[in-house]
């Protein structure tokens, strides 16, 4: 391979790269103009170093390998945020730079050209027809609603509320999810968090429980919210 292709190549990389990078930077994304970039360069990089080496290897196995150790960093940008998972979307656009940026190593700069554009105008065009459809009505009788049910009590009530809330939940229509308890030593009081699904809208299960429990000594607080509505 010659040094005007390689320096090609790299060009082609470092400013597809950049394209995809400049649309994640003017969203104030995790990963944004120079992670995307360096993505892409460092793949291409990877792509011509493996063709230039003689021998059995193969630019399919280092590409193989940028697949996988693109996980890596694609895990970095995906944060979970009490209840909510974020950046999954960044993640999928390092992936896709990784591949624009082999593509460009191995010379298929037209392919590369069409990937970017296509990363680009899937974040342009699909965003609003995504918040469309975000916005579209429920069918209550066909969703799986998450709640979240909290109960703060004083630290020696606290099996005796899950009890309660077990024993609850266990005559509905409720799925538990996960329960746990987090102690303010200080204060001396227990917050009781279970997570519940449940097909359809059964708030007024949910009322029942917290009227029951708010009859109870030695309780703080009682009450629930909606995390997440999604349709099946």
């Amino acid at each position: 391979m010659s040094g005007t292709d390689i320096i090609f190549r790299v060009v082609i990389a470092f400013l597809l790269g950049g394209m995809i990078g400049l649309e994640r930077q003017w969203r104030h994304r995790t990963a944004g103009l120079r992670t995307n970039t360096l993505v892409s360069l460092g793949a291409a990089l990877y792509v011509i170093l493996s063709i230039n080496i003689t021998g059995d290897t193969s630019p399919s196995r280092i590409a193989s390998q940028i697949v996988s150790g693109i996980g890596f960093l694609g895990a970095g940008v995906i944060m979970k945020e009490g209840f909510t998972v974020r950046g999954l979307n960044t993640a999928a656009t390092l992936w896709c730079s990784a591949a624009i940026g082999s593509l460009s190593g191995m010379g298929y700069w037209q392919e590369a050209l069409l990937g970017a554009s296509a990363v680009v105008i899937a974040h342009l065009t699909l965003r609003p027809v995504a918040n469309f459809l975000n916005r579209r009505p429920i069918k209550a009788k066909s969703s799986l609603n998450t709640y979240i049910f909290k109960v703060i009590c004083t630290k020696s009530k606290e099996n005796h509320f899950r009890v309660m809330i077990l024993n609850a939940l266990s005559e509905s229509s409720f799925v538990l999810k996960s329960i746990k308890s987090n102690v303010n030593r200080v204060e001396n009081l227990t917050e009781i968090l279970a997570e519940l699904s449940v097909i359809g809208q059964n708030e007024q299960t949910l009322e029942r429980i917290v009227d029951a429990i708010s009859k109870e000594e030695e309780l703080i607080s009682v009450g629930w919210e909606v995390i997440d509505r999604n349709d099946d």
